[in-house]
Order: structure tokens, then C-alpha cells, then sequence
């Protein structure tokens, strides 16, 4: 389970990012005041930190500028103020995002995720850049058959993955549907296997598909087949 760090004076905000985050199963950590933050830190495993920048003890900056001598683990700053400098500042310091107050407590669990994610990809021994393939919202892993597409988990099945994985391999450039079949099914194409590939890729446009119809992250080339852009 993967844990936490709250830091937020404003008690409710601090209660409702902790609601939010349990609901998804996260460890959480909450603190009020910078000082009992940076003593949690020094005991404690910490995936991730949510820092408030105005703090009636320590500023979010300092608590950053510390976790950044010793710690690598992704800082999500939040603050009321909407003013540039402080974006860069928090950025420049090591911060890896920055949320604007007042904010919508799903689209920050969603950062949190996106986060851990790219965190967990990049430090896990047991994974190489040719294993992940992590762009456009779109997130897959070779070794585990992960698939997580606008921060929702999809369940495709092997063939699925495997053609997702080979446009997504290939971006920018046009994969025809006697490539698609070959490469994927490991078979000669013949004049019905185009039948085989659009019926494939049509589930895979609806599992992808949002609220507002289907998605047309995989588009399709006629008369000549499909691709996914850069």
C-alpha cells in the first residue's frame, strides 16, 4: 500500500484529500504544520507528497527544498495562489506538479496516480524502457499486461494488448491491417483476416471510449489502416 503525506493547515481541505485518497486505498499521512510533516518524513516510507505552500510554520518551498537533499519520491505542491512565479518556483525546486486551490479532489487523486505511476516505472529494478510504453494518458506494461488509459484501468485481452502495444510502438506511422494480423495473430493474412482486425479494434475504441463516445486515440487511415499519433 502506498503512503501519503498530507500536509495542509486547512483542516478541511486536509480531510477531504484524506477521504478521497482512502476510497482509493492509499495510506495516508496528515499533518498540519511543516515540523510534524519533516518528523514523519524521517520515520516513515513515503510514496508521495502533497505539500501546501502556505504553512503557519514552515512553507511548502522549505519542506520541499529539505525533502529534495535526501528524497526522491514525487511532491505534488498545492496552493491558493494562482500566481505564476510560484509555479516555477515549486517546479524549479523539484516539485514534479502543482495544484491550484480551489480543486476538484478527483482530477488530484488522478495526479497522485499519474505520479506514483511514473515514479514506480522509473525506480523498479525489474523493469526496462522497452517493457512501458507511457505517453498521451496512455500507459502500458509489457510484463504485467497493465493498462491504464486517462487514469482508468482497462482489462483488454491478450490480443488486444498486443495491438495496442504495436501501434503504440510504431506512433506516427500507418500500420496496415496485413502488418496488424501478421504481427499479432502470427498468421498469413488472408482477404477475410481485415474482418478479424476491425471487429478487434472496435472493442478496443470502446473500452478506450469516454462519457462522450467512442475515442479516437487509434485512428484509422482508409485504405490503408490504422495508426496512433505521436
Amino acid at each position: 500500500m502506498n503512503h501519503i503525506l498530507v500536509v495542509d493547515d486547512e483542516r478541511e481541505i486536509a480531510d477531504v484529500i484524506e477521504l478521497y485518497l482512502k476510497n482509493d486505498q492509499y495510506e495516508v499521512l496528515k499533518f498540519y504544520t511543516g515540523e510534524e510533516a519533516l518528523a514523519c518524513i524521517e520515520s516513515t516510507k513515503i510514496d508521495l507528497a502533497l505539500l501546501d505552500v502556505m504553512l503557519p510554520d514552515i512553507d511548502g518551498f522549505t519542506i520541499l527544498k529539505k525533502i529534495r537533499e535526501k528524497y526522491h519520491f514525487p511532491v505534488i505542491m498545492l496552493t491558493a495562489k494562482t500566481e505564476y512565479i510560484d509555479k516555477i518556483t515549486g517546479l524549479t525546486l523539484g516539485a514534479d506538479d502543482y495544484i491550484a486551490k480551489p480543486f476538484n479532489p478527483l482530477e488530484l487523486v488522478a495526479r497522485v496516480k499519474a505520479q506514483i505511476r511514473r515514479y514506480t516505472k522509473y525506480n523498479d529494478g525489474g523493469r526496462t524502457e522497452n517493457d512501458v510504453i507511457d505517453f498521451g494518458g496512455l500507459f502500458l506494461d509489457r510484463n504485467s499486461h497493465e493498462c491504464v488509459f486517462n487514469e482508468k484501468e482497462l482489462t483488454l485481452t491478450p490480443i488486444e494488448f498486443d495491438i495496442l502495444w504495436l501501434l503504440c510502438e510504431n506512433r506516427g506511422k500507418v500500420i496496415s491491417s496485413e502488418e496488424l494480423f501478421e504481427n499479432v495473430w502470427h498468421e498469413k493474412y488472408y482477404k477475410n483476416s481485415n474482418n478479424t482486425v476491425m471487429v478487434h479494434i472496435r472493442h478496443l475504441r470502446e473500452k478506450m471510449s469516454g462519457p462522450m463516445g467512442k475515442s479516437d486515440f487509434i485512428k484509422t487511415v482508409w485504405g490503408v489502416g490504422y495508426k496512433v499519433e505521436e
